[in-house]
């Protein structure tokens, strides 16, 4: 199998998003250089809304309840706070070849989900509008979502996966550049089909989600136990575990 197969993941548990940023410029550099391989760092952050440069300031919050921090990524205003799994991939994309990046990480959420039973689908933006990229459910809500930047060839940022998050937050502001988005978490959706949450001790099933202390590095690269499938624009797709 080659290297530029296996993606090296690092659990992180809770960081202070300045902090993370900060790790996340320190291996983009890294990867650049040939230092590390290619990394998906999984974390999440104290509550914070961060935005990028083409947010209006009307998208932003009135009052001042969580931090607000301006960000060099792709996309638009977004929440991050406590039962959200962040990803950060750090990907060197000259070696990986021809593809779009974002497709490959939406259809890699999307088989994530299916293999814990819930149903979502990528949307396409019509021209002219605001970005739907991220991962819906077929009814219209968002329950991910993606911004990211490549700079030299090398990806950062990531994606932003809502399991148990408080989505009051998301309605303090215009979320992702989309007026009135109905943001969802997996939490959500699994009570609606009248069943445990896929994380909780009584059904069994751990996501990743549910991490340790400290970085345990380790590959993830196509077996019988992790989500492999090939997508469609023939790029291997994000490998989640889902067991």
């Amino acid at each position: 199998m080659r290297a530029v197969d296996c993606v090296e993941r690092v659990d992180l548990g809770e960081v202070p998003y300045e902090d993370a940023v900060r790790d996340m410029t320190d291996w983009v550099a890294r990867r650049r250089a040939g230092e590390i391989p290619d990394r998906l760092a999984l974390l999440s952050h104290p509550p914070v809304i961060t935005y990028g440069s083409r947010t209006p300031p009307a998208e932003l919050p009135a009052g001042l309840t969580v931090p607000l921090v301006p960000v060099d990524r792709g996309g638009q205003a977004t929440y991050h706070g406590p039962g959200q799994l962040i990803g950060y991939l750090v990907l060197n994309l000259r070696e990986r070849g021809p593809g779009d990046i974002v497709r490959w990480v939406e259809n890699g959420l999307i088989a994530a989900c299916a293999d814990l039973g819930f149903e979502t689908v990528r949307r396409d933006t019509p021209p002219g509008a605001q970005s739907l990229v991220g991962v819906w459910t077929p009814d219209g809500r968002k329950l991910v979502s993606i911004g990211m930047r490549i700079r030299g060839g090398v990806t950062s940022h990531g994606f932003a996966l809502n399991i148990t998050s408080d989505l009051v937050e998301f309605t303090r502001f215009v979320a992702c550049g989309l007026p009135g988005v109905a943001m969802t978490s997996l939490a959500e959706l699994a009570a609606e089909q009248g069943r445990p949450a896929p994380w909780s001790r009584r059904s069994g099933t751990r996501w990743p989600g549910r991490w340790g202390r400290g970085r345990r590095p380790y590959a993830l690269c196509p077996n019988p136990g992790v989500m492999g499938h090939h997508g469609q624009d023939g790029q291997r797709p994000l490998v989640l575990e889902a067991s």
